[in-house]
């Protein structure tokens, strides 16, 4: 599905409907990502996708790094997926 202002947004609940894309939350993955325009590929959308908010979520979980978060407080999603980040193509 294609939105009108074309940005990526974090999902980590990964309950949004439409296509969405898996990443790393590691800012380097997503600079990438970015590189090889890999978002219009996986969204399958034309031009480029905005990743600013998904940038300002890998930033803030990075922060949490080491913050003493038990499993039980964290969405960790499935065992294949706790350690990747779904994304959306907002509204």
């Amino acid at each position: 599905m294609v939105f009108a202002d074309g940005d990526a947004v974090p999902d980590p609940r990964r309950r949004m409907p439409g296509r969405g894309a898996w990443v790393h939350p590691d800012a380097g993955c997503l600079a990438k990502a970015e590189k090889r325009r890999a978002f219009p590929r996986a969204l399958r959308v034309q031009g480029a996708v905005g990743v600013e908010g998904l940038r300002a979520e890998i930033e803030r979980l990075a922060g949490n790094v080491g913050a003493g978060k038990s499993r039980s407080e964290e969405d960790t999603g499935s065992r294949s997926t706790r350690h990747e980040s779904a994304v959306k193509l907002k509204t």
